[in-house]
C-alpha cells in the first residue's frame, strides 16, 4: 500500500470528532493492508513505530529543506525499512547516517507525505483516533468482537501484532491470546475519588458502603515484574523493559517463594529513617543506566499469575489472597473494610508515612488490563494532575538566566476544543521549581523547540508534569473555558506520555462538581 493512502486517511479522520466515523476510516484502510503491511501501518496511525527510539530529534527533521517528490511512490513497507535503518544507526558516524537516510526519505516523499513521516518520527500524529478507536477500527476491519480485540491487546501489550492476528489470523488464534510470563501486560488503571468514605460508597448501588481493599498509594514508579525461574524481567509503566537498571529490585523478587509469578507494583527510594525520597530522587535513579547509591525497593499489590495459574479474571479478593502468600514484606500495606471510619483513618496513616493517600479497590473486581474504570479510585488529599508542557518563560529576578514559567496543556482526545488528540492550554505556574528542577527544564526544553515568540519558547507537546492544584476557575481566556487555580509543580512524569496526560474534560468536571 502507498504511504500517500495513510495520509488521506488520517486527514480524514482528523477531519471529524466523531468516533464512528474515525473508526469507519480506519477499518477500510487496515481492511487493504498486506499482511507484513499491517505492523508497521499501525505503529505508524499510533505516531509510535514498532523500531521504538529512532535517535532523531527535532532538530534533526526541521533542519530538512529540500524539494520532495511531484507523486507518490512511496510505500507503508519502504518507509518501515527506512526506520528500521535509522534505528539501527550506532556508533561512530550515527548521525551521518540517520541524516542521509533522512535527506533520502524526504526526497523520495511528497510534501503531504513527509509531513506524515515526520509527525510519526517525533510521536505528533494528533489524528484524535488514539489506541481504543483503533482497536475498534481493527475489530471493524476483522469482523471480531471489540472485546476479543481489545482483550488480545491488553494481553499482549501489542498492538500492532493483535491487528495482524486479528486480520489474517483466525477467531480461535485471536481468542488464544492470553497471559504469558515474560510478555508485559497493560496495566489497570484508576479513575478519582475525592475521599475514602467516597470510594467505598461508590461501590455499591444502593450507596451504602462495602467492602473493599484500602491500600497506600505512593508517589513512586509502577512497574510490573514477571519471573519464571531465575529469568526476572521488570517493565515501566509503558511496558518499557528497565531489567539491566534495577538489580535490586530483580535480586528482591527472586527471593519469592514463587517459580513463576506476574506482578505488578510500585517501587520508591527511601531515606535514612526509611521514609519515601521525593519522586524525583526515585526516577532518577528508576532512569539511570548504571546502578546507583539510592536503592530501589519494590512493593507489590496485585498479582496476575502464580506458577501456572493465571488470576486476572479472579476476583481481587482471591488476588490477594494469592499475593499474600507470596510478597511477604514486599507487599503494598492495605486493609479490606466496608467502615468508612477506619478508611479514613488508615487514609491518615499513609499520609503520616509521607505517602499520596490510598487506593481504594472493588475487592470483587477482575484486572481489567489496560482500563481506567471505576474499580479502582485514588484518594489524594491535594488535586494533582498530569499535563503537558506547551511553552516556557525565562525568569526574572534570582531567575535570570533560566528557564521557569510553565505553560500548561490539558490533552483534548475529541479535539472538543481545537485539534483532534492536541493540548488545550489551561494555566501557567512557576511554583513548587527548586534549583535543580530550574536547572534541568533550561537545559531539557531547548532541546524539543518549535519556535520562539516574544514571551515564550515553545516546545514539542512531550513532557508531562505532575500538577498540584486547589481547584479550577471558569476562564474566558483560554479556549477551554477553565483554568487553573493555585497550580504548582510537583514533579516531572518520565515514565508517562502525553496522551497518558488528564484531559481538558476532567479538568472541566471539577466545574460542574
Amino acid at each position: 500500500m502507498l504511504l500517500q493512502e495513510l495520509v488521506t486517511a488520517t486527514d480524514a479522520v482528523a477531519a471529524t470528532s466523531s468516533r464512528l466515523a474515525k473508526v469507519a476510516v480506519l477499518a477500510d484502510v487496515l481492511r487493504r493492508l498486506d499482511a507484513d503491511e499491517v505492523a508497521p501501518a499501525i505503529g505508524f496511525l499510533l505516531a509510535s513505530p514498532r523500531q521504538g527510539r529512532l535517535g532523531v530529534g527535532w532538530r534533526s527533521v526541521a533542519n530538512l529543506d529540500l524539494p520532495h517528490a511531484d507523486d507518490p511512490s512511496l510505500t507503508i513497507l519502504e518507509v518501515d525499512a527506512a526506520l528500521d535503518r535509522l534505528a539501527g544507526a550506532d556508533g561512530p558516524g550515527s548521525v551521518a547516517t540517520r541524516s542521509a537516510e533522512l535527506r533520502s526519505l524526504a526526497a523520495l516523499a511528497t510534501s503531504e507525505e513527509w509531513d506524515l513521516v515526520v509527525r510519526i518520527i517525533l510521536g505528533e500524529l494528533r489524528t484524535g483516533a488514539l489506541e481504543g478507536v483503533l482497536l475498534d477500527a481493527v475489530a471493524k476491519a476483522a469482523e471480531r468482537a471489540p472485546a476479543a480485540v481489545r482483550r488480545a491487546a491488553m494481553l499482549s501489550g501489542d498492538v500492532g501484532e493483535t491487528a495482524r492476528l486479528a486480520l489474517t489470523g483466525t477467531t480461535e488464534e485471536l481468542d488464544a491470546v492470553g497471559l504469558q510470563v515474560g510478555r508485559p501486560v497493560m496495566p489497570m488503571l484508576a479513575a478519582t475519588a475525592g475521599s475514602a468514605t467516597d470510594a467505598l460508597t461508590g461501590f455499591a448501588a444502593d450507596g451504602r458502603p462495602v467492602a473493599a481493599s484500602v491500600e497506600y498509594k505512593l508517589d513512586g514508579a509502577r512497574i510490573q515484574v514477571h519471573r519464571d525461574g531465575d529469568d526476572v524481567h521488570v517493565y515501566t509503566r509503558s511496558l518499557a523493559e528497565i531489567t539491566h537498571r534495577v538489580p535490586e529490585i530483580v535480586e528482591a523478587v527472586r527471593a519469592l517463594p514463587a517459580e513463576r509469578v506476574i506482578l505488578d507494583g510500585e517501587t520508591l527510594t527511601l531515606d535514612e529513617d526509611g521514609g519515601p525520597r521525593p519522586f524525583q530522587d526515585t526516577m532518577a535513579r528508576f532512569g539511570s543506566e548504571t546502578e546507583a547509591a539510592a536503592v530501589l525497593r519494590p512493593w507489590f499489590f496485585d498479582i496476575l499469575h502464580l506458577d501456572g495459574r493465571d488470576l486476572i479474571d479472579e476476583p481481587l479478593s482471591a488476588r490477594l489472597e494469592a499475593l499474600s502468600r507470596v510478597a511477604g514484606d514486599a507487599r503494598m500495606p492495605g486493609i479490606v473494610t466496608d467502615d468508612p471510619v477506619r478508611a479514613e483513618e488508615f487514609s491518615r496513616e499513609a499520609l503520616a508515612a509521607g505517602h499520596e493517600g490510598v487506593m481504594v479497590k472493588a475487592i470483587d473486581a477482575p484486572y481489567a488490563a489496560g482500563r481506567r474504570g471505576k474499580s479502582w479510585l485514588k484518594v489524594k488529599p491535594v488535586l494533582t494532575y498530569d499535563l503537558v508542557v506547551l511553552a516556557v518563560e525565562p525568569g526574572s529576578g534570582r531567575r535570570t538566566g533560566q528557564l521557569s514559567n510553565l505553560h500548561l496543556g490539558a490533552l483534548d482526545p475529541a479535539g472538543e476544543f481545537g485539534e483532534p488528540g492536541g493540548f488545550v492550554m489551561v494555566g501557567k505556574t512557576f511554583k513548587g521549581l527548586t534549583d535543580a528542577t530550574l536547572r534541568w527544564q533550561t537545559e531539557h526544553f531547548p532541546t524539543i523547540e518549535t519556535h520562539r515568540s516574544a514571551y515564550a519558547l515553545h516546545v514539542r507537546p512531550v513532557t508531562v508534569v505532575e500538577i498540584a492544584i486547589d481547584g479550577v476557575q471558569r476562564s474566558a481566556r483560554y479556549p477551554g473555558g477553565v483554568a487553573l487555580r493555585f497550580a504548582r509543580v510537583k514533579g516531572y512524569r518520565p515514565d508517562k506520555r502525553p496522551e497518558d496526560a488528564d484531559t481538558i474534560q476532567t479538568l472541566r468536571g471539577l466545574l460542574r462538581a
